[in-house]
């Protein structure tokens, strides 16, 4: 479920310093034999799976943008209907009963620190209704302070306000779950990622969004269903995996749309007033929703 294992070893500076150089040297053979076992079985570019979904509705399109790693942008999905993306947009779309375009600006390989020129990257007059950004695997394995990717996230989520939408949040995801990695590395890579996304989660419903815990709503379906829910790498999502990652979230995201008001466990709501993130009526005139 991340892009890659090595940094998971040095990540933890102080625990190795504190056992010893011998356990230091022990994370980092099992991350190096991890990165052999895994390899790059699924490249490093996922399927573009940007359109109009579900046209037939009718309507102006609901503007769904995805932003983050390599599982916002669907890597290890067989099909464009298969990746995040297309299976979130085809549940809003069954919900609203409205059209939903899809834009994809997240990237491989991507950290926290990556996703604001992403946000660049945008169209300059591109107001997307919903961002869903999901990252932290990456800054797990790359050693990135926690504080740095938390600062970044937070300036993610207020860029998109900027830009009208309303945004939700997918933690950082269970890297524990990952079997590739033996133990100790797996335990403690769990440990790095659960505080990554507990600072995730803070940072993000302090700004006003929506907050899907990963490791929570989906985590346990990738631990006890590994051979289902994960790509022939082992390590990124599958289509079920994707399918279930989606079905997951599409809760937080029809609340950030103002479609529902209670949402199930591993969910959280902003914790701004009501009036500071509830979408406005749709535009007469565009029929947009979540903007001004």
């Amino acid at each position: 479920m991340v892009a890659a294992t090595a940094g998971v070893a040095g990540a933890v500076g102080v625990v190795g310093a504190a056992a010893g150089a011998g356990f230091v040297t022990l994370l980092k053979r099992q991350a190096a034999h991890a990165r052999d076992v895994i390899g790059k079985p699924l490249g490093e570019e996922a399927i573009d799976a940007d359109k109009v979904y579900k046209k037939s509705y009718g309507g102006t399109p609901v503007e769904l943008l995805v932003l983050g790693d390599s599982i916002a942008a669907g890597l290890g999905a067989e099909t464009k209907g298969g990746t995040l993306g297309a299976r979130l947009a085809k549940g809003i779309a069954k919900a609203l009963l409205r059209p939903v375009r899809l834009r994809t600006a997240a990237v491989v390989g991507a950290e926290t620190s990556m996703v604001p020129a992403q946000v660049e990257s945008l169209p300059k007059g591109y107001r997307p209704d919903v961002a869903v950004v999901i990252v932290g695997g990456n800054d797990v394995t790359h050693r990135v302070p926690q504080k740095d990717s938390t600062r970044v996230l937070g300036e993610v989520i207020d860029a998109l306000w900027e830009r009208g939408a309303q945004v939700v949040v997918g933690t950082c995801p269970d890297v524990g779950a990952v079997r590739p990695l033996p133990q100790p590395l797996r335990s403690l890579g769990r440990r790095i990622a659960k505080q990554l996304a507990e600072g995730q989660r803070e940072t993000a419903l302090a700004r006003g969004a929506h907050v899907v815990s990963l490791s929570e709503v989906v985590g346990p379906f990738f631990i006890t269903n590994p051979d289902e829910m994960f790509a022939i790498d082992h390590f990124h999502p599958s289509a079920m995996g994707y399918k279930r990652t989606a079905k997951a979230m599409l809760p937080s995201v029809l609340a950030a749309l103002g479609q529902v008001q209670q949402v199930p466990f591993g969910h959280h709501l902003p914790e701004l007033p009501p009036e500071a993130t509830e979408p406005p009526d749709p535009d007469p005139n565009t029929g947009r929703v979540g903007s001004s």
